[in-house]
C-alpha cells in the first residue's frame, strides 16, 4: 500500500481547519498509509532574516525525510494540475515509488535548499493561500485523486 507523509510547519490553530484535516485524514487512510508530521516553526522576530528562518525550518523538515521518500514541495510557483491530472500523476508515481512525502511550509514558505532537494514542486493554486488553508486543500485534493483513481463517485 502506498504511504503518504505530509510534513507541515507548526500546528494548525484554526478549529475549523483542524476539523477538516481530521475529516480528510480519516478518509485518506482507506487508500494509503497516511502520516501527518508537524515540525517546530522558527521564531519570526524583528531583525531576523527570512533566509535564516526558512533555513532553520528546512532543516527541521528534512530530519523527517527517509531515503525512499519521493519529496513533493508545495509552492505557488510549482506545477499546477487539474484534479484528474493529479490523480493520474499520483497513480503513475505509485508504480515506481512507495512513499510520497508532501511538504507544506510555514507563513514564509520553504527554503530554496529544500525546494532544490525536492523531486518536484507542486502548486495548489496561483492564489496566495495561508499555509494552514493549503494543508486542508492538499488533503482534500489527495482524497479526490484517490476517488478518481478508484472510479468512485466523489469527483464530478
Amino acid at each position: 500500500m502506498l504511504k503518504i507523509k505530509i510534513i507541515v510547519v507548526d500546528r494548525t490553530r484554526s478549529d475549523f481547519l483542524k476539523q477538516g484535516e481530521t475529516f480528510y485524514m480519516k478518509r485518506l487512510k482507506r487508500y494509503a498509509k497516511t502520516e501527518w508530521v508537524e515540525t517546530k516553526p522558527a521564531g519570526i522576530k524583528k531583525g531576523r532574516s527570512t533566509f535564516g528562518i526558512l533555513d532553520e525550518e528546512g532543516g527541521s523538515i528534512a530530519k523527517n525525510f527517509v531515503p525512499r521518500d519521493y519529496i513533493i514541495a508545495l509552492e505557488r510557483s510549482g506545477k499546477a494540475y487539474s484534479s484528474k491530472e493529479l490523480a493520474s500523476h499520483i497513480e503513475k508515481l505509485s508504480l515506481t515509488h512507495d512513499r510520497l512525502t508532501f511538504v507544506v511550509g510555514g507563513p514564509l514558505g520553504l527554503s530554496k535548499a529544500l525546494l532544490d532537494r525536492s523531486h518536484e514542486i507542486f502548486s495548489l493554486s496561483r492564489l496566495t493561500l495561508t499555509h494552514e488553508m493549503s494543508r486542508l486543500l492538499l488533503l482534500e485534493q489527495l482524497y479526490r485523486a484517490f476517488t478518481i483513481i478508484k472510479g468512485e463517485k466523489y469527483h464530478k
